[in-house]
């Protein structure tokens, strides 16, 4: 792999993220998260922390865990299936970590679904909702021109589409939810509106749309 994704200076695999935080950023319960983090009954875990990270998740973790909640949302893809099957994509192919490789968007995700189908016995449907997710999941990560990840647009909690006003990108706001486009974080936004301030105000104050806000208050309520 790129070492530009695995190096230790690489800010996108730095330590940035409490679990809660992550959790809340994507939508995902704590305990969910952490079983895909830290390892289980022996089991290699799904998404790997960065080595010395203290409790912490990069932003790359952010990108592995968004993939791993599309996969989630179809709910007879366990966690064992895919583990089993991204073992597979590892070992026979020489994929590693493939919730976080652009060869997810092709080659990698025939994989995952023959893989998934051997483990589950998949219907045509349950191979087509995959995909279908899969795809949907996908397009809110954003890639440099080495095909890595740099920019990701998370979705509230029980949402499986949306727009891409909220986005999360390490090298803006210490990677923390902003608005996209304008480096204001969701939280600024939230912490003004529950302190009384209406809508109108802060699209001024801001230089934002009212609809720009109120995604960014769907967002944080729902987080």
């Amino acid at each position: 792999m790129n070492q530009a994704l695995l190096g230790s200076r690489d800010i996108r695999d730095q330590p940035a993220y409490t679990f809660p935080e992550a959790a809340r950023y994507l939508g995902i319960p704590r305990a969910t998260l952490r079983y895909w983090v830290l390892e289980s009954a022996g089991s290699k875990p799904l998404i790997t922390a960065p080595a010395g990270a203290s409790g912490r998740l990069s932003f790359n973790n952010l990108v592995e865990a968004h993939v791993l909640r599309a996969l989630r949302t179809v709910h007879r893809v366990k966690m064992g299936a895919v583990r089993d099957a991204l073992a597979f994509a590892e070992q026979s192919l020489g994929i590693d970590r493939l919730l976080l490789r652009d060869e997810l968007r092709t080659s990698g995700q025939e994989v995952l679904l023959e893989r998934l189908d051997q483990l589950i016995s998949l219907t045509k449907s349950g191979q087509l909702a995959i995909q279908r997710i899969l795809a949907a999941y996908l397009k809110r990560v954003e890639r440099d021109d080495n095909a890595l990840p740099f920019r990701l647009y998370p979705l509230p909690a029980g949402v499986s589409h949306g727009t891409r006003t909220i986005v999360i990108d390490p090298r803006i706001s210490f990677g923390r939810p902003t608005i996209a486009g304008s480096g204001i974080s969701t939280e600024a936004l939230i912490s003004r509106i529950d302190a009384g301030e209406s809508v109108d105000v802060l699209a001024d104050d801001y230089g934002l749309q009212p609809a720009q806000i109120h995604d960014a208050v769907l967002y944080e309520r729902a987080a």
